[in-house]
Order: structure tokens, then C-alpha cells, then sequence
């Protein structure tokens, strides 16, 4: 096991207080390798979108790596996406990781008036959405026509002159074979798919790497844990929690398990202090193994 890519997220709350900002140079200043974001729009609680409050993220830090965990497709269309991405990616230093996923939430496009797409449809748009995105990255010209996504001799310029990453949120068998032949990352969250699940998809994913050909150790595979450092707290099922030894040992079990990468979610209140408690307490024997 090599040393891996811890990252951090970075709550989108605006509640009065927030400071995402703030947060994510404080996880540069203690050495998280990234800070992540998850992507949704409708909803009482206030919060700022996803990609704008990354973007000044980026602008205010310097060395530490941004991720969109994940974006949903149908939210943005995938040539724009392409453009922002690239935008986004240059003007960073090429600190993008793009994280994207077929929208699970029903409600939100019910709601946004984006119309609900059955599951296979959201498979289908998240392989032509990487399709368009990559080819528009790399190519003069991009004529595709694909189920739900269409262009016709699209131009961006510049072009992206790194690959960036794609990290897929997937989960179904289908979206897992897309994440195997086409993404560099796979992003599952330890509350949807618990550690057994999560390995028999990691399985999935590798198995359709070598299918296409691909060396799947070219994919980086990514555990999205909920977490809490409290000699008073509890573990359940969705949330690693306990003292620091306890937390460490319990993150270096699913990093010797096939995970090459983590992306901690500091739970309940105390965001602050929990990130310092991780990054003092708990990463150097998770970063040792």
C-alpha cells in the first residue's frame, strides 16, 4: 500500500458562519492532498452551488487539489461542463479533479423542472457525458450523437494540456461497468455501500477495466467516509467514530482492503476541530499504514 490521497470535505451550508473558504485553507494548512464538495441544488437549507464555491476555493488556496463530489449530469449540459471544467482546471494550476454522477435524487429534477430519468437513462448520460467531455478536451472538432446529448462540430479552445481526472459516484452494475472502462476514480460513500458491498463493487469496476483493456490500476479507487474523532462518540454503520487510535485503525482496514484514496466527512458539529483532530491524531498512522 503506497501512501495515499486523503482528502476533505468542505461543507456548501451558507447558514450564517459558514466558511468554506476559510475551511478548505485551514485542510491545505494541515496537508489534506484535496478538498471535495457534494453537488445539490433544491432544498430549504441554505447553501451555495457547488461549482461557484469551488471556484473560489481554488482562488484562495494554493497547492491542494479541488474535487467535485459528484456532480450531477443532468444539472449542467456536458459541453458547457467541458468549457467550465477546462476554465476551471487552467486557472487552478491544474488542481481539478472532476467528479461526476447520474443524479439520484428524483426530486431535485422533479423539481428544477429537468424531468426524471430512469435509471438507465442516468447510466447512459453519465457514458456520453465523459464521451463529449474528453473528446472536446482533446479534439478540433466533436460531432457526437448520442442518446440524450448531441453536438454538431463543437469547438473549445484552449484545449486541456493535462488529463484531468474523472472520478465517478456509481453504484449499479451497469454504472460501475461505465466507471471501469472510462473513469480514473471511483468515489463510493461508505453510508450507500458498506465496506463488503463496496469491495464486490470495486471488483465490478476492475473487472471491466481489464475487459476494455485498460490497467486498472490506472483507476483510483476512493472511500467517501463520514467520520467523527471523539473519545465519547459511538461508530454506526455510516459513520466511523470513536477515539483516534480506533478512527485510524478502522481507516487503515479499508485502505489495505483496495482503497487507494480517502475523502473524510467531518461529522456533527466542529468542523474545525474535527479536521485538526484528523489531520494531528489520526493521518500519520493512516499515511504509515
Amino acid at each position: 500500500m503506497g501512501v495515499p490521497l486523503i482528502g476533505l470535505n468542505v461543507s456548501t451550508s451558507a447558514v450564517p458562519g459558514a466558511t468554506p473558504v476559510a475551511d478548505a485553507r485551514r485542510a491545505e494548512e494541515l496537508g489534506f492532498d484535496f478538498v471535495s464538495a457534494s453537488d445539490h441544488l433544491h432544498g430549504e437549507s441554505p447553501t451555495h452551488e457547488t461549482w461557484t464555491m469551488l471556484s473560489w476555493i481554488a482562488a484562495n488556496t494554493s497547492r491542494i487539489r479541488v474535487a467535485t463530489r459528484v456532480l450531477a449530469v443532468p444539472y449542467r449540459h456536458p459541453p458547457v461542463l467541458a468549457k467550465m471544467a477546462e476554465t476551471f482546471d487552467r486557472l487552478s494550476g491544474g488542481r481539478l479533479i472532476l467528479g461526476l454522477g447520474g443524479g439520484y435524487s428524483d426530486e431535485e429534477f422533479r423539481a428544477f423542472g429537468l424531468g426524471v430519468r430512469r435509471p438507465g437513462e442516468k447510466v447512459a448520460g453519465l457514458e456520453e457525458a465523459i464521451r463529449i467531455i474528453r473528446a472536446l478536451w482533446a479534439e478540433p472538432s466533436v460531432t457526437f450523437q448520442g442518446r440524450l446529448y448531441r453536438t454538431d462540430a463543437a469547438r473549445i479552445e484552449p484545449k486541456s494540456d493535462h488529463p484531468i481526472p474523472i472520478w465517478l459516484g456509481t453504484y449499479g452494475d451497469r454504472a460501475l461497468e461505465v466507471t471501469g472502462r472510462l473513469a480514473d476514480g471511483w468515489i463510493p460513500s461508505l453510508g450507500f455501500a458498506p465496506p463488503e458491498q463496496a469491495l464486490a463493487m470495486r471488483e465490478r469496476v476492475l473487472a471491466a477495466a481489464r475487459r476494455a483493456g485498460r490497467d486498472p490500476e490506472e483507476i483510483t479507487c476512493v472511500y467517501n467516509v463520514e467520520v467523527r474523532v471523539d473519545e465519547r462518540a459511538r461508530a454506526a454503520p455510516s459513520v466511523v467514530a470513536g477515539p483516534p487510535d480506533e478512527v485510524a485503525g478502522r481507516l487503515t482496514e479499508f485502505l489495505r482492503s483496495g482503497f487507494d484514496a480517502l475523502n473524510l466527512i467531518p461529522s456533527g458539529p466542529g468542523h474545525d476541530e474535527q479536521a485538526e483532530r484528523l489531520a494531528v491524531d489520526v493521518l500519520p498512522a493512516v499515511r504509515a499504514g
